[in-house]
This record gives structure tokens, C-alpha cells and sequence, in this order.
């Protein structure tokens, strides 16, 4: 064998130690304290929400609902979006308290 070849050898070891000692810290990070890892990390290594209001251990949590149309023209509001039409997004505050009107007609 060769000193360039024993050389190149090294280096190659000594990059893969680095990234095995990377992954050990992100690793142990994510182990002992999840939060202190950056978002996108978190996001892509553990699965956490991108936006905080749709993770329900979030103090800004807000369930999201979709209002769109059918093919009739009556609005309708669900909790997955439908496949193939436009809709809108809405967030619902958990706080809000709703209440249906009183029906009209009748006995008012």
C-alpha cells in the first residue's frame, strides 16, 4: 500500500468519525431536549407540526376547517379538505364557545 492510498484512508476515517459524532449530538439532542433543536429538524427528524396551531399541546392551537361548495352550490364545511375543488382554510379559536342560533319561524 501506498502513502497516498494510507493518506486518503485517514481522511476518509477521520470524515466519517465527523459525521457519526454529528449524528450522535443531533441524536442525543433530540433524546434529552427536543425543543433545542432548530425547527427544521424538528419538523423532519420528529414529526412536529410545521405550524404551531395545528399541534393540540400548543398554547396557540386552532383546529383548522375547510368551507368549500358542492356541486349543488351549498356551502359546506368539513374537517379534511375535499379533493378536486377550491376551499378556504379557517381557523377556529378553542376558546370560542359556539352556539347554534335559535331556529327561526314558529315560536320566537
Amino acid at each position: 500500500m501506498t502513502r497516498n492510498h494510507r493518506q486518503q484512508g485517514g481522511a476518509l476515517r477521520g470524515l466519517l468519525m465527523l459525521l457519526v459524532a454529528v449524528a450522535v449530538i443531533i441524536g442525543g439532542m433530540a433524546w434529552l431536549s427536543p425543543k433545542s433543536l432548530p425547527k427544521v429538524l424538528r419538523v423532519h427528524l420528529l414529526g412536529e407540526p410545521e405550524d404551531p396551531r395545528d399541534d393540540p399541546t400548543s398554547p396557540q392551537y386552532a383546529p383548522a376547517v375547510y368551507r368549500w361548495k358542492d356541486a349543488q352550490g351549498r356551502t359546506q364545511i368539513t374537517d379534511q379538505p375535499p379533493e378536486g375543488r377550491p376551499y378556504e382554510t379557517v381557523r377556529i379559536s378553542p376558546d370560542t364557545n359556539v352556539v347554534p342560533s335559535p331556529a327561526r319561524g314558529g315560536n320566537e
